[in-house]
């Protein structure tokens, strides 16, 4: 049986890191997708292959559509076929309230979280010939808003579901499946690229759980949407949130 290849974005870190690696270790050859940290994805590798898997790094930006297209075509180089995309990749800027938002500032948010995405769908579609899954990370800021901090990040996000909705209908026929996860308050980096290394444990102790998650109950959801196991789910979402 041929193994699946799956390319996970964003991960060298949080959740696409434990993602890469919990789908290493259950049969995807995976390709590990990295804009900066080149030692930290390469430690994922390395994790990977450890446990048995396959595995490589590969650096893009994924808001340069030149960079996407090279991405892709690394992962056709090396095993020719393309089964699952994760795309994770995303960022935040610093909190800030909508009247302090800049042009510059959403320009580098949503050429991350939307316009990567949409155009990574675009390349995973032309190869899933014999279907496929595309798992999109959103977020339960989509569905909160994210007030006086990160307006503009859910609404990034809330881009995202509508791609999820849209393109699952677009490409059912085709065999391939799309969904989504959206986290919730999860303990990874991104808190303190908002100015906040804390937050996860200041808002997760006011979840109905009592606490904030962790990538690893991200990745689960993910895997599960990605396998077979999911085979009758298209368009559809998983809340990680600790009840919000």
């Amino acid at each position: 049986m041929t193994e699946k290849v799956a390319i996970v974005t964003g991960a060298s870190r949080g959740i696409g890191a434990a993602t890469a690696r919990l789908l290493g270790r259950n049969g995807y050859r995976v390709a590990v997708n990295f804009r900066q940290r080149s030692n930290a994805a390469q430690a994922v590798v390395e994790q990977i292959v450890a446990d048995g898997g396959d595995a490589f790094a590969v650096q893009a930006d994924v808001s340069d559509e030149n960079e996407i297209r090279r991405l892709f075509a690394a992962v056709d180089d090396r095993w020719g076929r393309l089964d699952a995309l994760v795309n994770n990749a995303g960022i935040l800027e610093p909190q800030a309230t909508v009247q302090a938002i800049t042009a510059d500032r959403l320009n580098r948010i949503f050429s991350v979280n939307v316009i990567g995405p949409f155009l990574c769908c675009r390349e995973a579609i032309q190869r899933m010939n014999d279907g496929g899954n595309i798992v999109n990370v959103s977020s339960i800021a989509s569905r909160t808003g994210s007030p006086d901090e990160y307006v503009d990040y859910a609404a990034s996000k809330g881009a995202i579901d509508s791609l999820t909705i849209g393109l699952a209908k677009e490409v059912a026929g085709r065999g391939i499946r799309v969904n989504a996860v959206r986290p919730g308050v999860i303990e990874t980096e991104i808190h303190a690229d908002g100015g906040e290394p804390g937050r996860a444990q200041r808002i997760g102790a006011t979840l109905p759980l009592g606490r904030p998650g962790i990538s690893e109950e991200v990745a689960e959801a993910i895997l599960w949407l990605v396998s077979d196991r999911s085979s009758f789910t298209t368009g559809q979402f998983i809340d990680v949130a600790g009840g919000i």
